[in-house]
């Protein structure tokens, strides 16, 4: 990498406002406490001394004071001024070295939006920069040519205007010039003159003592001249050099860890930059950097994925040996060709697919018709790729883990000669991780002693070697002792009892001891094992531990459980009544007997499993089908095939040591065999979001009419958010079609103020927007959606102009209204991003520039979220993934779409949603990202063609891209033709790569029909470019298509060996057409969508048959209009009611009560419903479909059984509370439901305390929930609400609405003020302390003190304080409580007054410690 390169990423160290409260101590280097602003007295001197300094310093800066560097005398010798430049330099090198670039200061102020950098002087910062670089200025020590000099005497006046006697310089020797020129040879004879008049000792000074140059001599005779402390003088340079250098600041030094982690600015960021690799590809190959892989692996490697990939290809046998060299095709290109996946896909698609030459049969019918087809079968996808990518991470790791056993047992063979056919067979042969892992147990098992021994000779003798376990130390005792001898006698070695369960060569059978089991341990018995029993105890142990750590015997049992394992779910207690049928568990909560086929083909049910067995619910059990069959196979195996007593007898003992053995087998085999089944079941879950998140960045920008698709349309946005259209504000903005926000405002019911109606109007009248978007985030929206539509049919407001096509004529249509997927808007809002983009403007509004910028291009916005995008909700299962690996599938179909449709990049040079896609190119990452642009702005900021990235000395061009990064992503960085500009390449425009630009050109030229003549004198004249230039001049593009690629195809592969079928195909598009739109239509909404994304509500979560709470809006003599949660409208008829009364006697407005839902209309936002107490009898049940032995019928009846048994007991049924806030919930139930709410938000539930309790669940901050048990006091009656309901033994309310509005919503408005508070810190308790430590590491001399949550205590705070860099931290306990905060048992109103008490208290503990040790 070059040093212009380099130079684009080290960054200098400044410090900024971040750090106000501390600076740095000029002495001793430790940061130092701020002075406070308003100390009258000063207590220190030096920092008068650095204050004059920096005074001083920043005049020479400014200009004011000229340095003595450069008011050297004109008579000083050029050595002199010579070394003062060097000092200079050095100088100025070292300051420049130390300071952080600017750009990565902005990089990191962007974690701390309220850091600001100053652009004035900052005292601080310039003592922090300097160290004790201020202190050596003032004391600079001068050179040994100038120790015993009088310079800085040379400026004061001579006393008594005394003569100098010196020997002095002539100064006019030069003055005068000869009257003529002299020649070549008087020239140099005067050179050998002055040569020769030239004193001996050239290095002395002109002397300026006064004193002649004898006594000159006696004085150097005598006192030296100095020469001799060269030696002390250098020491001290070298000293000074050192400090210097341990005083230069880094980035590190500056900031936090976390924060330029973050930022991508440590080390190992920084080598990723330097580095001439796909950044994708040094991140997953970082842990294998030292791993190299041999000719024969990687040929191993392409058959090793390609077993693994072609079972689900499902192409013809024929086609296996193209599919294996196609893999191993695309290895090449990944592994030693360094490139992409887009590049593969985009430029080396000729090798994904097999072709092959057919006969045409219709050319005997059509003479012209060509002779030959060729017919080109798809091998590899572009899922593909990223699958093989993957596999090619997968085994390396593989390898990794297989060289690092082969040398074990190579170090095995050397050191203990050991030979093990078991190892040298299966070593090689080993194809997955449990295989080798089995390899390893086996080699650790058989050759502890040897390994330690290793080990210890390896360390050193001296080193300290750790005592064997109990476990392994038994085993070796039996190794020593007689039993061996009783192992030996079981007949058969456990390897080749593995041989026979697995059918591996001939059988063979188990030979019988002379004999019998108990005679034989009797005669076996010595000092270790002094009985019989112990013997065969012994025995057995050591036999079963040897067959279960025997690889072959493991294989065997992993093949069966994956062949016939059955995968069944037992709830735990714990789950027994927190899985009701309401839970998302239910489904697997008495599901049993299911195959691995069966979960493989529904990963998210055993993924559900899993997450549900991590949680304590369920137990999730694997056993075999016909375990039984299968325990009398392996017994057969083992067994004698002789008859006899002693065979009998034998063969029971080998039974006993097979129980053990299996019970064993059966529990590690079990865990890996579920491990492996949730990774291979996460991936799977991982494809489909994957290929969900694909299509929707498969959109194009919304297409006016009569516009070519990819065309931005100019949009009107509105959006009432959560208030009701009619009564509350509706926002509205203007985006032009390149982004810019020119207009917004606000509108008030559209529906019924002519005023506004009129106001809109004219603003779409004035504006011709193409489209107009709505959103929201309720089921209002749907009438705002209503009252644009009628308005705009009403005004007869028409969209833009288009031709149509059938009747050629120019004709409008009434202004298109969109519902807009507000998913990335939502995420926007009230981002950091979002309030720096537009600091002035309410969130509402911001969401509508986010709905105009999504239908202008959803990609940029997708792109525009960066690790966000996990918070989508791209499948209803993807909870069950992990997050890091969700969020990698994702960005691998952001970097198909992005390569799919290039980036302009001096488009992104100036536009940020545009630079949000540059990371996501091929060869590009992050950190390469901004590497590119800090290049390119170093260059001037615009890239004129491809070429230029990797440098252009002719334009004095730097490289800001090595050759190998540039490749991958040279064809998708495009730059738009500019014809007025003659270096402009019209290929830089198009999806060619820089390497085909000659094919293209020969392309064009055979279109055009010139020869070669014409070629050369076209391209002499203008430049290689010169051809397509002229191709598109003269609009001929379309003569590309007479020509027959084919012939071009099979010339390049005959010739060059090069396959560019598709890519000749791809030239031709892009000369018809440069980087055409290949996305497809902007996605519209469905009802279901609709539906969903305004109400929040799923098929599964409202759906007919549903029993809920609706609450009464207005009643009628024959129906009754009612409001369900989700802000949809219901219909009650009378007759859904009762037969027996009025509806005006049961319902009254304002009421709360439970109907059930018959009807559901989505499109209109309507529901049907009845509250007939036959209906209410019967609950909703979700219809699951079992198969025959698949659900466990008889434990779901006993679990409910057993249910209401225990709610007879302790009193507890089923309350229904007639409140808009009331949840049939228990309190997992309520922070389920409350997880995706804001904080502050309230569900009151029963309560498991009986029906004089209520509880109330409400969010205190994400992932933290506070239940509170509410005593009813003065019941009407058994399930109505108490007249007095009590929190505690202090609080007490007269109703629901009362104890909501003064408790709980008093507690969430002092929870926020504290959230809000600047000494509050996000994190744990742990994160806080760390947090303390370090601050007061870095203002030693102060103390400080923070607020964090206590998630454990749901409601309460910390309060951790630090007091002084030696002493712990410590932790108070503060906890809100309805309109303050308590602390210590004291109660303070607001945060100021809790600091204040706080520091008191303080204060006030300290004084009676003080008091107390004092006595």
């Amino acid at each position: 990498m070059s040093n212009s390169m380099r130079d684009l990423i080290d960054g200098e160290a400044e410090l900024d406002d971040d750090e106000d409260d501390e600076s740095f101590d000029g002495e001793t280097g430790d940061a130092a406490p701020r002075r406070a602003k308003a100390a009258p007295i000063d207590d220190s001197s030096e920092e008068e001394d650095d204050d004059d300094d920096e005074e001083e310093a920043r005049k020479v800066r400014e200009g004011f004071i000229i340095d003595d560097d450069e008011d050297d005398d004109e008579g000083e010798d050029s050595g002199e001024r010579e070394r003062r430049k060097k000092k200079k330099r050095r100088r100025a090198e070292r300051e420049e070295e130390e300071q952080l670039d600017e750009e990565d200061l902005d990089l990191i102020g962007e974690a701390n939006p309220e850091w600001e950098r100053k652009t004035q002087t900052q005292t601080k910062f310039k003592r922090l920069k300097r160290g004790h670089r201020d202190e050596d200025r003032g004391t600079e020590r001068r050179g040994l040519a100038e120790i015993f000099s009088d310079e800085d005497d040379d400026n004061e006046e001579r006393p008594y205007n005394r003569p100098s006697h010196r020997v002095q310089a002539d100064e006019f020797d030069d003055f005068i010039e000869d009257d003529y020129p002299e020649d070549d040879e008087e020239r140099i004879q005067r050179q050998e003159d002055m040569e020769v008049a030239r004193p001996k000792d050239k290095g002395l000074i002109v002397d300026t003592t006064g004193l002649d140059k004898d006594a000159l001599d006696d004085m150097e005779a005598i006192f030296g001249n100095g020469e001799e402390y060269d030696w002390a003088l250098q020491l001290e340079d070298e000293e000074e050099d050192r400090e210097r250098e341990e005083q230069t600041i880094e980035l590190k030094d500056v900031f936090e860890p976390s924060q330029l982690t973050e930022k991508l600015l440590t080390d190992d960021d920084n080598e990723i930059r330097i580095n001439d690799d796909p950044e994708r590809f040094q991140l997953d190959r970082k842990p294998f950097k030292n791993l190299v892989i041999t000719a024969e692996q990687f040929k191993e490697e392409a058959r090793w994925i390609t077993n693994l990939m072609w079972p689900k290809k499902q192409l013809s046998g024929d086609l296996h040996g193209p599919f294996n060299r196609a893999i191993g095709k695309v290895l090449e290109f990944f592994v030693i060709d360094g490139v992409e996946v887009p590049y593969v896909f985009q430029h080396r698609r000729d090798y994904l697919l097999h072709t092959k030459k057919i006969r045409n049969q219709s050319s005997r019918d059509d003479p012209d018709a060509p002779e030959y087809m060729v017919d080109a079968e798809k091998l590899l996808t572009q899922d593909d790729l990223w699958r093989v990518l993957d596999l090619d991470i997968k085994f390396r790791s593989l390898i990794e883990k297989r060289n690092a056993l082969e040398k074990s047992f190579d170090n095995l063979k050397e050191s203990s000669g050991v030979q093990d056919e078991i190892l040298e067979d299966m070593i090689r042969q080993a194809q997955t991780m449990e295989e080798l892992q089995d390899l390893q147990d086996y080699l650790n098992f058989q050759y502890s002693v040897q390994l330690k021994d290793i080990a210890a000779m390896g360390d050193g003798v001296n080193k300290e070697i750790k005592r064997p376990g109990a476990k392994s130390a038994l085993f070796e005792r039996i190794r020593k002792s007689n039993v061996t001898k009783f192992v030996r006698a079981f007949g058969i070695s456990p390897d080749r009892l593995a041989q026979n369960a697995l059918r591996e060569g001939k059988k063979v059978s188990s030979d019988d001891d002379e004999m019998l089991p108990m005679d034989l341990a009797d005669s076996l018995t010595d000092g270790d094992f002094p009985t019989g029993d112990q013997v065969i105890s012994a025995a057995r142990q050591l036999y079963a531990e040897e067959l279960f750590v025997s690889p072959r015997m493991r294989k065997h049992f992993r093949i069966n459980y994956y062949q016939m394992g059955w995968v069944s779910c037992k709830r735990t207690e714990k789950g027994l009544r927190k899985i009701d049928e309401s839970h998302p568990y239910y489904e697997i909560k008495y599901l049993v007997n299911q195959t691995i086929g069966d979960l493989a083909a529904r990963p998210e049910i055993f993924l559900k499993m899993m997450k549900a067995e991590e949680e304590g619910l369920v137990e999730v059990r694997l056993s075999l089908e016909n375990e039984r069959e299968f325990r009398r196979l392996l017994y057969s195996e083992f067994a004698s095939d002789n008859f006899s007593d002693l065979a009998d007898a034998w063969n029971t003992e080998r039974q006993k040591v097979l129980d053990i053995a299996f019970t064993k087998l059966e529990k590690v085999i079990a865990k890996g065999v579920k491990d492996s089944l949730r990774t291979a079941c996460q991936e799977e879950l991982l494809k489909t979001c994957r290929e969900l998140y694909f299509k929707r960045l498969d959109q194009a920008p919304l297409k006016p009419r009569g516009m070519v698709l990819g065309t931005m349309p100019r949009v009107l946005t509105l959006s009432n958010g959560m208030g009701d259209p009619n009564r509350e504000p509706v926002c509205w903005t203007w985006v032009e079609e390149d982004g810019r926000v020119l207009e917004h405002g606000k509108f008030m019911n559209l529906g019924r103020d002519e005023s506004q109606r009129e106001a809109f109007t004219e603003l779409v009248r004035r504006r011709a927007p193409d489209v107009v978007g709505i959103s929201g985030f309720s089921a209002d929206t749907q009438r705002l959606i209503k009252d644009v539509e009628g308005l705009i049919s009403e005004k007869g407001l028409m969209g833009p102009e288009y031709d149509d096509p059938d009747t050629n004529e120019y004709r409008s249509d009434l202004l298109e209204v969109v519902v807009v997927n507000d998913e990335v808007a939502r995420l926007y809002k009230d981002s950091p991003r979002a309030v720096a983009d537009h600091p002035t403007l309410n969130p509402l509004t911001r969401y509508c520039i986010a709905l105009a910028r999504y239908m202008q291009n959803p990609l940029k916005e997708y792109a525009a979220l960066g690790k966000d995008v996990t918070s989508l909700l791209i499948h209803p299962y993807q909870q069950y993934l992990p997050p890091e690996k969700l969020y990698k599938h994702l960005e691998t179909a952001m970097v198909d779409m992005v390569n799919l449709c290039g980036v302009d990049i001096n488009e992104a040079m100036t536009d940020a949603y545009t630079a949000h896609l540059l990371p996501y190119v091929a060869g590009l990452g992050p950190r390469k990202a901004t590497l590119l642009i800090k290049g390119i702005n170093a260059n001037g900021g615009v890239v004129n063609t491809r070429d230029e990235l990797v440098g252009d000395p002719e334009r004095r061009k730097l490289p800001v891209l090595g050759p190998r990064v540039w490749n991958n992503c040279a064809s998708f960085l495009f730059i738009d033709y500019d014809t007025t500009n003659p270096d402009s390449d019209p290929l830089d425009n198009t999806r060619i790569h820089p390497e085909d630009y000659d094919l293209a050109r020969k392309v064009a030229a055979d279109a055009l029909g010139l020869d070669e003549e014409d070629v050369k004198a076209e391209t002499d004249e203008n430049g290689a470019g010169a051809i397509v230039r002229k191709l598109f001049k003269e609009d001929e593009q379309e003569k590309v298509n007479e020509l027959i690629l084919e012939e071009y195809a099979e010339q390049l592969e005959r010739e060059y060996q090069q396959r560019k079928r598709v890519t000749l195909e791809t030239i031709r598009a892009e000369l018809q057409v440069p980087y055409e739109e290949l996305r497809k239509n902007f996605a519209t909404l469905g009802t279901e969508q609709i539906f969903t994304m305004f109400t929040g509500e799923t098929k599964e979560s409202l759906c007919e048959g549903m029993i809920i709470p609706v609450n009464v809006r207005a009643v009628k003599d024959d129906f009754a209009i009612v409001k369900l949660d989700c802000g949809i409208e219901g219909r009650i008829e009378a007759h859904e009611v009762s037969h027996r009364h009025s509806i005006k006697d049961v319902l009254h407005v304002g009421q709360t009560t439970q109907a059930k839902l018959i009807d559901l209309n989505r499109k209109d936002f309507v529901g049907k419903l009845s509250m007939r107490e036959e209906e209410l009898r019967r609950p909703y049940r979700k219809n699951m479909e079992h198969e025959r032995g698949q659900w466990d019928f008889r434990q779901e009846d006993n679990d409910r059984e057993e249910l209401r048994e225990k709610d007879k007991t302790t009193g507890r049924t089923q309350r229904v509370i007639k409140h808009p806030l009331f949840k049939p919930f228990n309190s997992t139930q309520a922070e389920e439901y409350l997880g995706g709410q804001p904080s502050g938000e309230v569900v009151i539930r029963p309560s498991s305390k009986g029906n004089d309790h209520l509880a109330i669940t409400w969010k205190v901050a994400d992932g933290v929930y506070q239940h509170i048990d509410v005593l009813e006091l003065q019941k009407e009656t058994e399930f109505s609400v108490g007249r007095t309901l009590r929190v505690g033994s202090k609080y007490s309310y007269s109703d629901l609405d009362e104890l909501i509005v003064d408790h709980v919503k008093a507690m969430a408005k002092k929870v926020e003020e504290l959230i809000q508070h600047e000494k509050f810190q996000k994190g744990s308790r742990a994160d806080l302390e760390k947090w303390l430590t370090t601050y007061i590491d870095a203002n030693p001399n102060r103390s400080t003190y923070a607020f964090c949550i206590d998630t454990k205590h749901p409601g309460y705070f910390y309060l951790c304080f630090k007091a002084s860099r030696g002493s712990k931290v410590n932790a108070w306990n503060v906890r809100v409580v309805p309109h303050a905060y308590e602390l210590l048992k004291s109660q303070y109103p607001d945060m100021r007054a809790l600091c204040n008490g706080f520091k008191l208290r303080y204060q006030s503990e300290m004084m009676k410690m003080q008091t107390g040790g004092g006595r």
